[in-house]
């Protein structure tokens, strides 16, 4: 075969002069044999390649139909690191070099020091550790089709100048890159020297539309920037736009209406491709189709049949479904339960922003929004997690279920080789299933009367296996494989769960366990905001937007809106229009995600008091993410000229492997974080100041990862904006009335009116009991309960219901055993009624 063309690449390595004087010694070469003059020991190479120095470099004829990188290596090992020392690598390769170049730990778990992505062939990095044994790896498998793979000229050595990241900023202009809404707040960052105000410019093309002064803002301490403010607010015609400030033009955005339902669904649609358990259909996500992942299919052991880890349980459960949690093949309850209901939350908040069919997957036309199929598919995976009656802890809920070992990546799920173990049972997961499950069953009612009373069954058994087991935690030590997820404070996920199972059953007991709670009116809106370790607000917030008839209920929604106020404030003093103000400025993991769930709280504040600096305050809250940020760059995939589309994942690899996608379209990316944990955020990001410690590179996975609860409130926040602009369509209106009610029986009237602008020719009204409650003798409709649901038919005298008119039927029932809640969702032909 003809050799490959060859692309030399010169290694700069470098050398220190001396003040006065001759030149230093060159630091030695760490690499034994890099130029291959004498054969190409000691190298060494996978058994399904052949090693070739023959022609004085170092080539193989990779085979094709390889699945991971690590399927074909050559190597060299024993190479010593000293703590401290900057190393500079280098080599020359042939022309079309796949895969990457590894100097990393020789043993589990493989930790590494350089990880360069081919075709690259020069890289430096600062050591960690001292380490006589580190391993070169060129992984060069995982392509379909064979090559060949030459290189020469392998270099390492110390004494080079510690590697410095210097990130591309674009333009020192901010904005928001997808656009601002016509009638909502606009607002731009510049930075600059300047310290006294810059004109502006707001341009259509070669016109301008507008002009003003920067209002300077000081030095920002989330970046260490001098910035000023740019408001343009007054300006709503739609169209593209750049704003210039300071010799500076912005990147290009638009003025336009709501964008917001695209970004809703988008984020939505990412849950499809994150399941576990089922084949993802190409034909509905083109270019993401894959196998089933983790259905025991060889070499995949599978999620079908899933004993414990050694010591912890004598069965063994099927907890094959859900969501992957992140870019790993790990799922986790904790993390599930607060994602599962932002989606739930989204839907209950307005129903009419949701239909069957929006979301292109599997379950749509079956007569249930998609947002609900989704939600279930994870809401099946939790309630699969439960121990089973007869068993220790029966109840209570497995934390987790992931491999015994960490995987690399890219690794699709379905060639996971790993075996697969459920982790023990925690009263952190528990309360989460308690929380979802009874959300989960006033919210599936009227769609499937079954799943809601099997979830509100086992919402209650949770709860009470809890309420037995108050103090079960997971284990710090429990990281092999996948994330501990340990939380010693379960004090908020009770106050969650007791919210979720009183606002489904109205139970006294659980009443009585939200004002017990010593959260119930403690101060829970933190300034660095929720998540899955902090999960009182949920509780908090949907006691004060679900109705239901809390003592002190007033109390309860002041607390929202005080809240949101000083997120509002947060903002208006930030230069970048953050409500995000954690301890010191140190930003956490995922701090997108808790950027947005302060949105959530500014969101609920406009929903309880319908104030528009509230809405006002999520569309610039949202400005950070989409651009308006020290890195001039959007965090979610596929909006904004400049955004980040290299997140950690073992199936959406690209920057790996070009045969495989970037994560789809609408991915939140994980964000700041100051911590830098990961080996790629600590060579490049050292030293980095609050929005600066990020990197959109596959291999910072403490920084750019992403999760199920991180597009969670993503879809939330973008469902409330879509919705907030644009008024719910109904033509329905029902009103269910209970006029009296004693001891073994009630009496209830509903009226139906159309409030559209056609007739009505026959109807079905359909609702579901969300406690024990049957419908008895009734009039002016016909009257049939399956269940839970209850389906009111149309007599032949009503059957028409002209527009603006309305007709009233009315029944006797028998509120059963306990409480007698009203029905709040009603369907009326199949459409959901206002």
């Amino acid at each position: 075969m003809e050799a490959l063309p060859r692309i030399v690449v010169s290694l700069a390595i470098v050398c220190g002069l001396l003040a006065a004087g001759p030149a230093a010694a060159e630091e030695p070469e760490q690499i034994v044999n890099g130029t291959f003059d004498s054969g190409h020991a000691p190298w060494w190479g996978t058994g399904n390649i052949t090693l070739d120095s023959s022609s004085g470099q170092l080539c193989a004829d990779i085979p094709g139909g390889t699945v991971n990188p690590w399927d074909v290596i050559i190597g060299q090992d024993n190479i010593t690191l000293i703590a401290g020392e900057s190393y500079q690598f280098g080599y020359d390769a042939s022309a079309g070099a796949f895969g990457k170049a590894l100097i990393q730990l020789p043993v589990d778990p493989w930790t590494q020091f350089l990880s360069l992505p081919l075709p690259a062939t020069s890289g430096s990095f600062t050591s960690p550790v001292d380490l006589p044994n580190a391993q070169l790896a060129y992984q060069i498998g995982g392509r379909a089709d064979p090559w060949r793979f030459c290189m020469d000229n392998v270099s390492l050595r110390g004494g080079a100048a510690p590697p410095v990241y210097t990130p591309d900023t674009g333009p020192r202009v901010r904005v928001n890159q997808v656009g601002y809404l016509a009638s909502g707040p606009k607002q731009a960052t510049v930075v600059t020297e300047a310290t006294t105000p810059v004109p502006w410019e707001l341009r259509s093309g070669a016109t301008t539309v507008a002009n003003g002064q920067t209002v300077p803002r000081g030095v920002d301490p989330t970046s260490g920037q001098n910035v000023h403010t740019i408001t343009f607010s007054n300006v709503h015609a739609a169209g593209t736009y750049t704003l210039s400030a300071d010799g500076e033009t912005s990147r290009p955005f638009d003025i336009s209406g709501n964008f917001y339902a695209q970004m809703r669904d988008d984020a939505l649609k990412f849950y499809y491709t994150q399941r576990s358990g089922v084949a993802i259909d190409n034909a509905l996500r083109p270019g993401y189709g894959r196998p089933a992942g983790h259905a025991g299919v060889a070499p995949n052991l599978g999620d079908v049949l899933v004993p414990c880890q050694p010591g912890v349980c004598d069965y063994s459960l099927n907890v094959r479904g859900g969501w992957y949690d992140a870019g790993d093949h790990g799922k986790y309850v904790v993390n599930g339960g607060i994602s599962v209901y932002q989606l739930m939350a989204a839907f209950e908040r307005n129903r009419f922003a949701f239909g069957d069919g929006q979301l292109s997957i599997p379950e749509s036309g079956n007569g249930v929004p998609d947002v609900l199929d989704e939600a279930r598919w994870e809401m099946e995976f939790l309630l699969s997690m439960q121990v089973p009656a007869g068993k220790p802890l029966a109840g209570m809920a497995h934390h987790k279920i992931h491999d015994s070992e960490w995987t690399g990546l890219p690794l699709l799920p379905h060639l996971d080789p790993k075996v697969r173990e459920l982790h023990p049972p925690s009263t952190a997961a528990t309360l989460n299933l308690a929380a979802t499950a009874a959300q989960a069953a006033r919210l599936f009612a009227p769609y499937d009367a079954a799943f809601a009373a099997r979830s509100l069954a086992a919402a209650r058994s949770a709860w009470a296996a809890a309420v037995a087991n108050p103090a079960i935690y997971a284990s710090t030590a429990d990281g092999n494989g996948g994330g501990t997820y340990d939380d010693t404070n379960v004090t908020d996920e009770f106050y969650w769960a007791a919210a979720e199972l009183f606002l489904t059953t109205g139970e006294k007991a659980f009443r009585e366990a939200v004002l017990t709670s010593p959260l119930h009116t403690a101060d829970i809106f933190r300034a660095k905001g929720f998540d899955w370790q902090w999960v009182a607000p949920l509780g908090r917030l949907d006691l004060a937007t679900v109705p239901n008839s809390l003592p002190g209920r007033a109390a309860v929604k002041a607390s929202v809106v005080a809240a949101a106020e000083s997120y509002l404030e947060a903002q208006a003093a930030h230069s970048y229009g953050l409500t995000y103000t954690p301890d010191g400025g140190i930003f956490d993991w995922g701090s997108n995600n808790l950027v947005l769930n302060n949105l959530v709280v500014v969101a609920t504040a406009f929903d309880l008091t319908g104030a528009p600096r509230f809405a006002e305050g999520v569309l610039s809250g949202m400005d950070y993410l989409l651009g308006r940020n020290a890195l001039n760059m959007s965090y979610i995939t596929g909006y904004g000229e400049v955004n980040s589309h290299n997140q950690h994942s073992r199936w959406y690899s690209h920057q790996l492997n070009p045969d495989l996608p970037n994560p789809p379209k609408g991915t939140l990316s994980g964000g700041p974080n100051s911590s830098i944990q990961d080996p790629v955020a600590q060579q490049k990001l050292r030293g980095c100041v609050g929005q600066f410690c990020y990197i959109d590179d596959i291999e910072s996975w403490s920084t750019n990862e992403l999760t199920i609860n991180w597009n969670s409130p993503l879809a939330w926040v973008s469902s409330f904006l879509a919705s907030s602009a644009q008024p719910a369509p109904s033509t329905c209106q029902v009103r269910y009335t209970r006029l009296a009610q004693w001891r073994g029986g009630f009496l209830s009237v509903v009226t139906v009116k159309n409030t559209g602008s056609t007739p009505i020719n026959g109807w079905q009204l359909r609702w579901s009991f969300l406690s024990d409650q049957r419908a008895g003798a009734h009039w002016g409709a016909t009257l049939h309960q399956a269940g839970a649901m209850v389906t009111a038919t149309n007599e032949s005298w009503n059957r028409a219901i002209q527009p603006g008119r309305s007709v009233t039927f009315g029944f006797l029932g028998d509120p059963g055993g306990g409480p007698n809640p009203n029905p709040e969702v009603f369907t009326l032909n199949g459409s959901l009624c206002g």
